[in-house]
């Protein structure tokens, strides 16, 4: 769509249906295309600030020869309201499986396409209508802790774009990570390899996603006992065992749905220097236990992936004062960060790299500082400057330093300011 960078990333439809939700008035300076730029340039500033992203549009404004657009934050942030949540969230995850489902085989692992699962948490500004969508932690006294909610997400391992995600409080009932999990375990499809930590190791979710012929890899679960003197023996602390359905259900099945499961479920379990995994890869030969065990640190990725969101995007911390809003602020964020990758992704088919050895915070300073010049450009001198914008992202690779292990210290003191012992009315009123 004219106006808006990255859209190979994003489906015509997906674009037409925010639009096409979006109410708005035909000569207003915020309109949803402008609106949905604004905002992705607001997630990946370094400022984050709604004054910044009104200065990106009156920049853009003056360079197309317009009129200057008022500098008041009102009417954007007017306009971001206006947005419709569930066709951003909607564009943001089609985004992400259509990367994952053009994904190279070079990169896929057995033949399979990895998705990896893991969950985080973030927190928001502490307003009522935050608190009653996201309580803070109970450990907290009212007015000095921050709303909090619970993230599932679910990424690619070969790109690292982001598939699917579901969002809940970090507490209370159907508010666990296999709850939100079980969210998304339609969002994976045949051909998948799913890979987790031990969180989800359990019964249910094993049994359903063997239910969609979609293969597991997790750690042995710590309440799970293993006695390789049972099942079938494959090898060396190998062997395939039947697991039996528990008496109790998972608190986000349905007594229906877990009847519905086998009562056995045949699952392969080994151990590798002391460490248990569970696998629904029978054939021993194929996928051997150490191979195997080598490819889950893989898994890892993950975490990285949700660090970077968190820390270089700066979505650790939330910014919106309404729930509507927070869920707005993740779906965009996730837009972007999914937009940053394909294009990772396409610098590295370009230049004939893997997209995991490139730079994800290069690649975003690359693409902040560049890409509002490039809306600016066509025809040969942008075909010369994303070439060039490619070349850039695909030069800056990660994995290659050697370093002796660090502590997880900061030599850094913070500032010597006292912490708030009472909500900060009080504070106030007390000065």
């Amino acid at each position: 769509m004219p106006g808006l960078p990255f859209n190979d990333f994003l489906a015509d439809d997906d674009i037409a249906e925010i639009i096409n939700h979006t109410p708005h008035k035909r000569e207003s300076i915020f309109t949803p295309l402008v609106t949905l730029k604004a905002f992705i340039f607001q997630t990946l500033s370094a400022d984050g600030s709604c004054k910044d992203a009104v200065a990106s549009v009156l920049a853009d404004r003056l360079n197309e020869g317009k009129s200057a657009n008022s500098t008041n934050t009102g009417p954007y942030s007017k306009a971001r309201q206006r947005l419709p949540l569930q066709q951003i969230k909607t564009a943001a995850a089609n985004a992400g499986s259509t990367l994952h489902q053009q994904s190279d085989k070079k990169l896929h692992w057995k033949g399979f396409k990895v998705v990896l699962v893991d969950g985080t948490t973030v927190t928001m500004p502490d307003t009522p209508e935050n608190q009653a969508a996201y309580p803070q932690q109970n450990t907290q006294k009212p007015g000095l802790g921050f709303p909090i909610a619970r993230l599932v997400v679910m990424i690619s391992l070969s790109i690292g774009s982001i598939i699917n995600y579901s969002i809940g409080p970090y507490q209370g009932k159907q508010t666990g990570e296999s709850s939100l999990f079980s969210q998304l375990i339609d969002s994976l499809s045949l051909g998948d390899i799913l890979i987790a930590d031990r969180y989800y190791c359990t019964f249910a979710i094993i049994s359903l996603l063997q239910s969609m012929q979609i293969p597991v890899l997790f750690q042995m679960h710590a309440r799970r006992k293993v006695n390789f003197k049972r099942g079938q023996k494959l090898g060396a602390k190998d062997h395939i065992v039947d697991w039996h359905k528990p008496k109790l259900k998972p608190i986000w099945m349905s007594t229906e749905a877990y009847a519905e499961l086998p009562n056995t479920l045949r699952v392969r379990e080994f151990s590798i220097n002391g460490i248990i995994y569970t696998t629904t890869l029978m054939d021993s030969s194929l996928y051997t236990k150490r191979e195997t065990a080598i490819f889950y640190k893989e898994r890892w990725h993950v975490e990285l992936d949700l660090r970077a969101i968190k820390t270089h995007m700066g979505m650790e911390v939330l910014r919106c004062k309404t729930p509507e809003m927070v869920e707005k602020e993740i779906a965009v964020n996730f837009l972007a960060y999914t937009i940053i990758r394909g294009n990772i992704a396409q610098a590295a088919v370009l230049h004939h790299k893997t997209p995991r050895k490139l730079s994800f915070k290069s690649a975003l300073q690359i693409m902040t500082q560049s890409t509002k010049q490039l809306t600016q450009w066509v025809g040969e001198l942008l075909n010369n400057g994303l070439n060039d914008l490619f070349k850039a992202i695909a030069s800056n690779a990660v994995g290659m330093q050697k370093r002796k292990n660090q502590p997880r210290a900061i030599k850094r003191r913070p500032k010597p300011f006292p912490l708030l012992t009472v909500p900060r009315k009080e504070a106030c009123a007390a000065l």
